[in-house]
């Protein structure tokens, strides 16, 4: 008997399957991985019911082209993202962060996202996904994951692992998608490698975010940061947000599919709670950094958490 799926029409720009991604294996040289827009991935869960870390599909820009071959389901888009549904009812304009009635046949095209990098799209009681180190997350370098390791690819079958059982549909309103450009850095254990008047350019002066930037990294570019010290360490453990800083003094933040060592100085790290707004910035934007105490950090992380609860508590049933 066949079992319920999507079959891939365009599979849309670094489409991948995720979740929160794999801990406590960075040692033996797998990094975590997982969603690149935490509150989005959560909030696309928690809009279907789903278990919290169960896998989505993440795509960047533009996302898949999916047409319903088998089954009934109720999917979210969320991120700031335009998208349509094709029914026997009809052609229908989505809105990100509702939830939406797919039925045997429909079609989901996912066109593009709106001054923003990164969407979602997960289904009721998730995708059929194995999992590899307690994760589903997909890191296409290494061949992790699910499909093989690989990105969504034209003709590809993605399993649902259920029908619809949910009568009503959900939305959250009048999510707001406002651009940031100052993002707060907590000083990096080489912080003392760099000259006072370089580090003070860093916290003052505009630095670009280049087309060299993917789940691994990003580069930006700005004032060269001077190294008095040494460009070169021994290879230490890194964490998403980490700032290295190579021989040419051009920052590269580390993101989530970030090596586990490296031998870069770093001269901070970006605050979790920025991250999210981070990863959406596109290329040619603009960004400043600001030097925050670790309290100010942790502050902010819980105003962070707050409005995610917030949000929550606005689900609405439609």
């Amino acid at each position: 008997m066949e079992q319920n799926h999507f079959e891939v029409l365009r599979p849309g720009i670094n489409s991948t399957f995720q979740d929160k991604g794999r801990f406590n294996v960075q040692y033996m040289g797998l990094a975590p991985g997982g969603a690149m827009d935490y509150q989005s991935f959560l909030l696309a869960n928690i809009l279907l019911d789903n278990d919290k870390n169960t896998g989505a599909i993440e795509f960047a820009y533009q996302g898949p082209l999916l047409k319903l071959v088998k089954g009934k389901t109720k999917i979210v888009i969320t991120g700031n993202v335009f998208f349509k549904i094709y029914s026997s009812n009809g052609e229908i304009i989505g809105d990100p962060y509702r939830t939406y009635d797919l039925n045997e046949g429909d079609q989901l095209d996912i066109l593009a996202t709106k001054a923003s990098v990164y969407g979602y799209l997960s289904v009721e009681g998730g995708f059929k996904l194995d999992k590899f180190c307690g994760s589903v997350s997909s890191q296409p370098r290494a061949f992790i994951g699910p499909n093989e390791g690989k990105k969504i690819e034209f003709k590809d079958k993605i399993l649902i692992l259920k029908n619809s059982t949910i009568k009503k549909n959900k939305i959250i309103r009048d999510i707001k998608f406002e651009p940031k450009k100052i993002f707060s850095v907590l000083p990096g254990p080489q912080f003392h490698y760099f000259s006072t008047t370089s580090k003070k350019k860093f916290f003052s002066t505009p630095y670009m975010i280049t087309k060299q930037t993917d789940r691994m990294g990003m580069r930006v570019i700005g004032a060269s940061l001077e190294n008095l010290i040494n460009s070169n360490i021994p290879s230490e453990g890194i964490i998403k947000g980490a700032i290295q800083v190579p021989g040419d003094g051009n920052p590269i933040i580390l993101l989530s599919d970030h090596p586990t060592t490296g031998g870069y100085p770093k001269v901070g790290s970006i605050i979790s709670s920025d991250y999210d707004d981070l990863i959406q910035q596109n290329a040619n934007k603009e960004i400043f950094f600001q030097l925050v105490t670790l309290e100010a950090a942790e502050q902010q992380f819980a105003l962070y958490l707050e409005k995610i609860k917030k949000k929550i508590s606005n689900i609405e049933e439609i």
